[in-house]
């Protein structure tokens, strides 16, 4: 197939770990057949320093115009200051909700062989399977906000038609995997959270009567994510809560540089991206895992190309490649020796080639 990918490298170490998600998709391309058109865009901090824009209008319109959009990470210190006048992350949201993003998918499932990585005991982690969906273009983030020198104040505000949307992406997801589906909101508190849970419960009474519904309390789904993960399937949440408990979860798995996302609208072109940050802190130093940057390839291939087989090709082979060894700075064991971003997307793609 030909397919056109635009790829936003972004700040920090994004550029280092999207190099490897290009090196996975010229690899799937040869050794599947495809054609993929890659094209490098300026996006985030980098684009502020070019452009003076975190998303560039040229940028905006080669993301429109692709059938996929593959991110590195954005933000650092330069543009952190509590009064600067752009922000990289200013950039994404608009992205998000110009592309019509609305549904996040972050898989959080641990590797057999790093079962012992987490900080929690193997025995809790393994076998942890689950999936978060995450609204995106709603609540907190999008909300009017106000401040002054004395006060400051961010609006949340959800719809019923917003609710409804993430809540049926999510309750489809969780009957094509093990049919339980967990709701999770402030209801004993936020007037959103009870709008939430009575839209919720009546799309899944009316329209997935065979999906197992729970609602949990954001702080209880907190302690229960460390306490049980294995007993969830599929999370659905608002887009703070999302925002924070998924990088929870994250250190299920041993660490943050294992775990993709993928950003989804009501047609099939999608954002996706490792749910770390850009960390600058090890920028430049060629030593950050490209694992999430590769797996969220494999869901690009999977959501926005179509491509199945060729997505669980490129799993299969991040997991031969973890089993066999492979562990960068952020995984490895004390005293051993940690492969660098380009030796681990080598141990990742020599196991793709002979899938």
């Amino acid at each position: 197939m030909k397919a056109r990918v635009a790829i936003l490298p972004g700040d920090g170490i994004g550029p280092e770990v999207t190099a490897q998600g290009v090196r996975c998709l010229q690899q799937v391309a040869q050794r599947f057949g495809h054609q993929f058109e890659l094209t490098e865009l300026p996006f985030g901090g980098a684009a502020i320093e070019l452009h003076g824009d975190p998303l560039p209008a040229a940028t905006l319109e080669a993301c429109r115009g692709a059938d996929a959009v593959l991110l590195g990470a954005i933000g650092g210190p330069k543009w952190s200051a509590p009064d600067a006048p752009l922000r990289p992350e200013a950039g994404l949201l608009r992205l998000r909700r110009e592309l019509g993003l609305f549904a996040n998918l972050r898989p959080v499932s641990v590797q057999p062989a790093l079962a012992d990585a987490s900080t929690l005991k193997a025995d809790t982690v393994r076998g942890v399977d689950l999936v978060f969906v995450r609204e995106l273009t709603g609540g907190i983030y999008f909300g009017a906000k106000e401040r002054s020198a004395t006060r400051a104040s961010d609006l949340c505000v959800y719809t019923v038609a917003e609710i409804e949307r993430i809540v049926r992406v999510a309750a489809a997801l969780a009957r094509s995997r093990r049919g339980r589906l967990t709701s999770i909101d402030k209801s004993n508190v936020l007037e959103t959270s009870r709008l939430w849970r009575e839209v919720t419960q009546r799309i899944m009474d009316s329209e997935f009567p065979d999906v197992k519904l729970e609602h949990v309390l954001v702080d209880a789904a907190a302690m229960h994510l460390i306490r049980r993960p294995r007993d969830f399937d599929v999370l659905v949440t608002e887009n703070m809560f999302g925002d924070i408990l998924t990088d929870e979860a994250s250190m299920l798995t041993g660490s943050l540089g294992l775990l993709p996302s993928a950003s989804l609208g009501a047609d099939r072109r999608g954002l996706f991206e490792p749910i770390h940050g850009s960390a600058p802190d090890i920028a430049g130093r060629g030593i950050a895992n490209p694992c999430g940057t590769i797996l969220s390839v494999a869901l690009l291939l999977r959501h926005s190309l179509q491509l199945p087989a060729e997505a669980a090709a490129v799993e299969q082979a991040v997991g031969d490649a973890l089993a066999a060894g492979a562990r960068t700075a952020d995984l490895v064991a004390p005293g051993a020796q940690a492969l660098s971003t380009a030796a681990a997307g080598d141990a990742v793609l020599s196991r793709l080639a002979r899938s």
